[in-house]
């Protein structure tokens, strides 16, 4: 058995979990064809160590079922990840498993082995999947991919609990407590303008990259605002989208004034810098500031997205687990599969990612890790989606290839930047957004 690392990893922090545990998986029967060599490519996780937790599980499951497995670990940086999937997907030769992001089990849904009998005895043991799930990962009434536990995220608020309480009289570990259901009053935007006043802006992204997207596509599905319908019906004039790009106009005032061209790495250098005092992003911000600067770390809380008239959304970006339909060991893809998506398995991965990443299926939202790490105790017990918490992506419920470019476009943020610092009316903002997507639809 072998595995390998092709690209060299980031690495943004110098400590993780090491976890070791046996994993009982349904028996992999072996056949002619199920027999020999399984080629995989999975994410490289910013995590250092959350590799090697998935890479010691698979070599379980190869050790004990004879297959020789090689392991390739490929980074989203540069876009590599992306650029394999395309390479594999038109050269029809490759990996046997390979891991997609949010998008792409829909791009390559015809080149992908359902895996509906996977799915369905997952779903049996593991519980239920979001209809945001369903969205992403089944096409043509078929699964095309399984949902991966690394990589897959949500990016909800993460706060200044000594900030909040100093300017804006608001205590975070009170209002979303660990162990307990948050408060239902919501405060953001009263926050946001003592802070500002204070010289502790918030920071919440508006550039083009996914940070920033996310963030407003929790705002825009918060208030129903929908760009695209599920029927593919062009619905950016309505009032909720209005309401939306309203909110933003008197949020922005109070925000750090770059956040206009912030990348994805921006938000992060905000909260750690000890001047910002919140940002919209995973535990990774946390998980730095626990490396680069622990006072900071003692002081961050994450807490749940703001709600609006529709509920509270959560914006969560999954990765997917996919077999092609050109491998020669489906047999055995599967069966790995199977062993590396039960609730030992996850409840590993999430420890060693420092509690980064957010499981699928409905059961995997307890683990213990989001309510003990630290500093401080409980600061991420809030980050797993809760009961009455909606789960969604920027730019549901359009049809997924036009949502994507919906997505990789930025349709939402440059929205709300071309009315709050364009200085565009709505009306004329939203033309413009109405033009663009007519655009999409051409394609």
């Amino acid at each position: 058995m072998t595995s390998s690392n092709r690209f060299t990893r980031r690495r943004f922090l110098a400590t993780t979990a090491a976890v070791s545990a046996t994993v009982a998986v349904a028996p992999y029967v072996r056949t002619s064809h199920a027999a020999g060599k399984l080629e995989v490519g999975f994410w490289d996780h910013w995590v250092p160590g959350a590799n090697d937790v998935l890479t010691k599980l698979c070599n379980e499951w190869a050790a004990k079922n004879k297959v020789d497995i090689k392991i390739d670990y490929i980074p989203s940086q540069g876009k590599k990840n992306l650029l394999t999937i395309a390479a594999e997907a038109q050269a029809k030769s490759g990996h046997d498993i390979l891991a997609h992001p949010t998008w792409w089990p829909a791009a390559q849904a015809a080149n992908l082995e359902p895996v509906d009998d996977v799915m369905k005895d997952l779903i049996a043991a593991n519980g239920n999947v979001s209809p945001l799930i369903e969205y992403l990962g089944k096409h043509g009434g078929h699964w095309a991919g399984i949902p991966a536990t690394p990589g897959s995220q949500i990016k909800g608020p993460c706060g200044r609990i000594d900030l909040f309480k100093q300017h804006a009289g608001i205590d975070l570990q009170k209002m979303y407590p660990a162990g307990a259901p948050p408060d239902k009053g919501e405060m953001l935007l009263v926050a946001a303008e003592k802070l500002f006043k204070a010289g502790s802006p918030i920071g919440i992204g508006l550039g083009g990259t996914t940070d920033s997207v996310d963030s407003m596509g929790s705002l825009f599905g918060a208030y129903g605002a929908e760009l695209v319908d599920a029927k593919g019906n062009i619905t950016v004039k309505s009032d909720a989208v209005k309401q939306v790009l309203e909110y933003m106009k008197k949020l922005t005032q109070f925000m750090q004034p770059d956040v206009f061209a912030w990348d994805d790495g921006s938000n992060n250098r905000w909260i750690i810098s000890g001047k910002g005092s919140m940002i919209m992003n995973p535990p990774s911000a946390w998980a730095v500031a626990k490396r680069d600067n622990v006072k900071i770390a003692e002081q961050l809380w994450t807490f749940p997205a703001p709600s609006g008239p529709k509920g509270r959304v959560q914006p969560y970006l999954p990765y997917f687990w996919g077999i092609w339909k050109f491998s020669k060991n489906k047999t055995a893809a599967k069966s790995l599969l199977r062993h590396i998506s039960t609730r030992t398995a996850a409840e590993q991965m999430v420890a060693a990612s420092q509690g980064y990443d957010i499981p699928a299926f409905a059961k995997f939202n307890d683990f213990k890790t989001w309510a003990e790490i630290g500093p401080p105790p409980g600061t991420l017990y809030n980050y797993p989606p809760k009961p009455g918490q909606i789960i969604s992506v920027a730019a549901y419920p359009a049809p997924p290839k036009i949502a994507a470019q919906i997505y990789a476009q930025a349709i939402s943020t440059k929205l709300v930047s071309k009315v709050t610092q364009g200085g565009e009316s709505i009306d004329k903002a939203i033309g413009w957004a109405e033009s663009e997507l007519e655009g999409f639809m051409r394609t």
